[in-house]
């Protein structure tokens, strides 16, 4: 089965390449946004595995030490997903988020199912949920909070720009 990572190999994409470098900045961007609307969260809760970094640097730059992740699978090939998102093990402590300002936290929201199912989700538990990704698509049928930069690119993350490490020969 082959592993997807976001460096599509075809020279027919176009491709928005974020950088470490540029990764860094758009956290602090990102942060500033979430900051100057005066929503503070309590839980910082990555969608994984996208969000992981994003959720990380967030949590620091926001000052927030409470964070976990909510495991989704949708996509399982470049351009191919499940005919809906799904919720993997271990889940959510329902009661600790109770009441809670919870910011959800993905790299980018494409058809934004994924993040309109982890958004119900927490709402549905009780937590205020407000959501931020680097990337939002046009094709979105969520539209994020807190976003960093629109594009119909193809983006090459720099946790995903190469494919995944295999043990040497």
């Amino acid at each position: 089965m082959p592993q997807a990572y976001h460096a599509d190999s075809s020279d027919l994409v176009t491709k928005e390449v974020l950088t470490w470098e540029l990764f860094g900045t758009a956290s602090r961007e990102l942060a500033q946004q979430i900051a100057d609307s005066r929503f503070d969260p309590e839980i910082i809760i990555a969608v994984a595995r996208g969000g992981l970094l994003p959720a990380g640097s967030l949590s620091y730059a926001l000052g927030v030490k409470l964070s976990d992740a909510m495991n989704v699978e949708f996509y399982t090939d470049i351009h191919e997903t499940l005919p809906d998102p799904v919720l993997l093990a271990p889940l959510l402590d329902a009661d600790s988020i109770v009441g809670k300002r919870v910011l959800v936290v993905d790299d980018v929201v494409d058809s934004g199912r994924t993040l309109a199912l982890v958004l119900e989700l927490l709402r549905t538990m009780g937590a205020e949920a407000r959501s931020a990704v680097l990337y939002a698509k046009p094709s979105s049928v969520v539209d994020p909070d807190y976003v960093w930069r629109r594009t119909a690119e193809w983006i090459v993350f720099p946790w995903s720009a190469e494919a995944p490490v295999t043990p040497n020969a």
